[in-house]
């Protein structure tokens, strides 16, 4: 974490270290495992349990030297695929006494303004901020730790809390549960279809749509809870 100037931003973000643990350490990684799997190809291509068996026993046909060559190969290109999407997904946050700025790697930066923020905290790998009619103006996932974005808020005067102040509100969501907005009951199927089938884009697309009707959703793995903002339509809060 780096402060530029006493009334300068806070910067909190994944430094050269982590780069480096990706770059290096996934295909050093990716690699070690499909010599591994290169060299058991043989054992591997006789369980009917192991998926991808084609790619086994033709593994098993060829000279070890090859297969091992080809494992390693395989190995390193998807360390680098993962290598790619970790840095794609790191999260830089940078808080100075008027707004936040959160921003992603190729992707256009967000930024949040103080005075319209009423709460901060993480929940579970999620950096949350709340505005005034409950709802979240912010919801982003990261590996940056819990401590040094508590610091930087903190430290410029942002309303940090230590944990969800209406945790207590969220309701377990069923098909057909009363008390959600009309459109809401459809949206959470298919999002929990999204979140099923390891769809996360299309799942935090349908959190965006839910939040515009006065829902908000957190999840459990693949159990979804929410709550009603003050905005949400009169009729989703009748939960008789």
């Amino acid at each position: 974490m780096t402060v530029d100037g006493l009334d300068g931003p806070t910067v909190v973000a994944g430094g050269r270290a982590e780069l480096v643990l990706f770059w290096a350490g996934f295909p050093l990684v990716g690699a070690a495992a499909g010599g591994a799997l290169a060299a058991t190809s043989d054992w591997l291509a006789g369980q009917s349990w192991v998926p991808v068996q084609g790619l086994f026993e033709l593994a098993a046909r060829l000279p070890d030297a090859y297969a091992t060559a080809g494992g390693v190969v395989l190995g390193t290109l998807a360390g680098l695929v993962m290598a790619g999407i970790a840095t794609a997904e790191r999260l830089a946050v940078a808080v100075d006494r008027e707004r936040v700025r959160l921003h992603r790697p190729g992707g256009p930066a967000r930024e949040v303004a103080r005075r319209d923020t009423r709460a901060v905290f993480v929940d579970g790998k999620a950096l949350v901020l709340l505005g005034p009619d409950e709802g979240e103006l912010a919801r982003e996932r990261s590996d940056l730790p819990a401590g040094r974005l508590e610091e930087a808020f903190r430290f410029h005067g942002w309303p940090w809390t230590d944990a969800d102040p209406h945790r207590d509100a969220y309701r377990r969501w069923v098909p057909g549960l009363p008390g959600l907005p009309a459109e809401a009951d459809a949206l959470l199927r298919a999002r929990q279809r999204a979140l099923d089938a390891s769809r996360d884009g299309e799942a935090r697309e349908l959190r965006g749509d839910l939040a515009r009707s006065g829902v908000v959703v957190r999840d459990d793995g693949r159990r979804q809870y929410w709550r009603l903002t003050r905005s949400a339509p009169e009729q989703g809060r009748d939960f008789s």
